[in-house]
């Protein structure tokens, strides 16, 4: 089976691999350039130095062996894109690997949306190519692009040689658009990849010679020279194209189920985004792995986590046990029955303990460490569908609908590769996120919560808790007043995103509640799905590997508008809707 991933980044273990394996696959098919090769990190590290997104996709075994890639470029001011080199290893006979890599760049630029795809050739006839076998190379090429309906453009000077070299070849695939090429779109375009690509070799006026002798409207494209019969449509490769988005959850949460009045952390929340989301076509949806108990313990205190097991396997009625006695905790005073001591280990009063909350936490942990673990395969978001929250678990305690703390369980999970941001939007501040790394500065913690005056939970998330010992300074609070809106939070948020930036961090974790929208029954912010976009967007431009992670929402309308809008904002940038270096240049 051939899968296909997009590589984002040079940063990762995974990443920094492929991308060797790639520069190996291309210098053996490209000596003549091997010293591009060299490039290809660059590119997709800087598109702004370049004035344009590159995008590699490969091709690899289960095994991790790369077998091929495409590297294209998206130039986002035309909506087109124009396919640089795609490449197979040579000791690769058969299998359908080119073809499964052109079709994965076609899909994908269908999914941005894109108008058309282009590419160069050399030549196929006999009285420009001399070399036999040169000549036979160029033919099989167009040959198999042609099986895909994809000729060369037709009566332009594009073919002027600019010195001893045959020229190219320009051809065009419509990504299956049935309207034909404009000649103002095929002009537009020819200018970018002449500006872009060649402008150290050529002259405007050069340039402004080949644009302008596109005359034909529409344009002209080469009859078929190789196949003559119409073909049956091409073999959709789409589910071996890794998606972009991952999201995790399972139904183990469900078990969890508080029967009782007023008791908002409930299964349907879940049901509702997952539903929502699905329609998106956004996101892989898969069932989390089981992690073992190490994970946890890595943030939790072992007594802390032995007591939450026994209580709750302990509890067989139906009806939920509350925290109701806080005894000070000293060890040598803790209450004899595992009920009341209940409140030796929570924070306060509503937080329920009943047969399935350990179950229902531990299975959470996995949602969350699945996703991480997708983040380090080189996935570019990954959402943990988490159920029931965690970031008010601290690391000897219990609370807010939270057992143990999903977000800072997997933030220290990436942590053993590379410091983490953890940035909680949630309207209560994480104050177990908080409490674990509040002595580290491989991880920063920042958070915009309702002021803890007015809002649960009322003892954290002041300004002045800035971390530490060596975690001083990578603790930061923006505490919002009540009935804050999205002009005051989305300022707040590119305040956060700055101080994420100067920490450099390898990974982005996000805490996301959908309580900051307006009507939710726990919160008094008064976010609107537009805002939620702009957040999705200005995560997106971070241009980290995102994990986020499922807190906190209790209006099931707001969880489907605000999910929706959140992820279609991220998506928006990654589409190209939204141009990260156009945004860096408004801003200055």
């Amino acid at each position: 089976m051939i899968r296909i991933t997009r590589v984002h980044r040079t940063v990762l273990p995974i990443e920094k691999e492929r991308i060797a394996q790639v520069q190996e696959i291309f210098r053996q098919n490209f000596e003549e350039l091997a010293e591009y090769a060299e490039k290809i990190p660059d590119l997709l590290e800087n598109p702004i130095k370049y004035g344009y997104t590159t995008v590699l996709l490969v091709s690899e075994t289960s095994l991790g062996r790369v077998t091929g890639f495409s590297l294209f470029i998206i130039f986002a001011n035309v909506r087109s894109a124009v396919l640089d080199f795609i490449a197979v290893r040579r000791d690769i006979r058969g299998g359908g690997t080119g073809s499964v890599l052109y079709e994965a760049t076609r899909d994908y630029l269908k999914e941005m949306n894109c108008l058309g795809l282009y590419l160069e050739a050399l030549p196929d006839d006999a009285t420009v190519v001399k070399d036999a076998a040169i000549l036979k190379e160029n033919q099989q090429r167009l040959r198999f692009y042609e099986s895909y309906g994809v000729r060369p453009i037709i009566n332009t000077a594009y073919e002027t040689p600019i010195d001893d070299s045959a020229a190219p070849h320009l051809l065009y695939d419509a990504l299956d658009r049935n309207s034909p090429l404009r000649r103002s779109q095929c002009r537009a375009v020819i200018r970018t990849i002449l500006i872009k690509k060649y402008s150290h070799l050529v002259s405007a006026e050069y340039i402004e010679q080949v644009a302008g002798s596109v005359t034909d409207d529409p344009v002209k494209i080469r009859e078929p020279k190789y196949i003559k019969k119409e073909l049956p449509p091409s073999q959709n490769y789409r589910d071996r194209l890794e998606k972009t988005f991952l999201m995790v959850c399972g139904s183990a949460h469900e078990v969890h189920h508080v029967h009782e009045r007023g008791y908002v952390e409930r299964p349907a929340r879940v049901k509702a985004i997952q539903a929502t989301l699905q329609k998106t076509t956004l996101f892989e949806s898969i069932q989390p792995r089981h992690f073992g108990q190490e994970h946890i313990l890595a943030v939790h205190d072992a007594d802390f986590v032995r007591y939450l097991k026994a209580v709750c396997l302990k509890l067989h009625s139906t009806r939920p046990v509350y925290p109701y006695v806080f005894p000070i905790r000293r060890p040598e005073r803790r209450p004899h029955d595992l009920a009341v001591r209940a409140g030796y280990y929570c924070i306060d009063t509503f937080t329920p303990l009943d047969h399935n909350a350990y179950n229902a936490a531990k299975s959470a942990v996995d949602v969350a460490l699945t996703s991480a673990q997708h983040i380090l395969t080189g996935r570019r978001l990954a959402y943990a569908l988490c159920r029931p929250p965690g970031h008010h678990a601290e690391r000897k305690s219990f609370g807010g609908f939270c057992y143990f703390n999903n977000a800072a369980i997997a933030a220290q999970f990436l942590s053993r590769h590379g410091n983490v941001a953890t940035l909680d939007l949630d309207f209560h501040h994480g104050n177990g996120t908080q409490e674990i790394f509040y002595g580290r500065n491989d991880v920063l913690t920042v958070s915009i919560h309702g002021h803890p005056n007015v809002a649960y939970p009322y003892f954290s998330g002041f300004a002045d808790e800035v971390g530490q010992d060596a975690g001083k300074g990578y603790n930061i609070n923006y505490c919002l007043q009540e009935n804050a809106g999205a002009e005051k939070y989305l300022a707040t948020l590119e305040k956060a995103l700055g101080q994420i930036r100067k920490f450099v961090p390898m990974f982005l974790v996000v805490s996301l509640g959908f309580d900051t929208m307006k009507g939710d029954p726990t919160g008094s912010f008064a976010l609107m799905p537009e805002a939620m976009k702009k957040i999705g967007i200005a995560l997106a431009l971070m241009n980290l590997p995102t994990l986020v992670v499922q807190e906190g929402g209790y209006s099931l309308r707001n969880l489907k508008t605000g999910s929706t809008a959140m992820f279609n904002g991220f998506a928006d940038v990654v589409r190209q809707k939204v141009i990260a270096n156009q945004t860096v240049k408004d801003k200055k």
